[in-house]
């Protein structure tokens, strides 16, 4: 462990579209996902700061997601994401600091349901696993929703019950 907080924010895609013939992986974001991916990228700047790495899913609509928010932090495109499970994605945040390679404090993760919620909940410690930030996670999480987690353990030992579930956030 070390004094340093590492705070991970997991972020769902903003709305999609569904176009006829289109398949999932390729699914563009309707007009509202646009407004509200652009909302959540204002919460996050506002509320958390500065984003020093980003892990993003290859499907269309993380990568517009990321695109309408504004953050321009160095960013990882990982096939695994987008049908990933809770473990999947908890080994992706494990490899962040030897992915990217320099000193990630903050990581953000665009992904998909219903894995955000699972590793959300999973990762949050008892205490913050039991409280109000979780119950509104358990109950729907929606589009452009973002949790965050803070951890003072390095990021390859991010672990089940091992962060604290600071906050949750529906930009809309």
């Amino acid at each position: 462990m070390s004094d340093r907080l590492r705070t991970l924010l997991l972020l769902r895609h903003a709305k999609s579209d569904y176009p006829d013939g289109v398949v999932d992986h390729d699914r563009p974001l309707a007009s509202r996902g646009v407004r509200e991916a652009a909302l959540a990228g204002d919460w996050i700047r506002s509320t958390i700061g500065d984003i020093d790495a980003v892990l993003c899913s290859t499907a269309t609509r993380t990568r517009q997601t990321l695109e309408q928010t504004g953050i321009t932090a160095p960013v990882q495109f990982v096939d695994r994401i987008y049908d990933a499970t809770a473990g999947i994605l908890i080994e992706e945040v494990n490899g962040a600091q030897a992915r990217f390679g320099e000193d990630v404090s903050t990581l953000l993760v665009i992904g998909h349901e219903p894995v955000m919620s699972s590793v959300a909940l999973g990762l949050a410690d008892e205490r913050s696993g039991n409280g109000p930030v979780a119950d509104k996670i358990s109950a729907k999480y929606p589009t452009s929703s973002v949790a965050v987690l803070r951890s003072s353990a390095p990021w390859e030992q991010w672990a089940l019950r091992g962060a604290e579930l600071i906050d949750f956030h529906t930009a809309r």
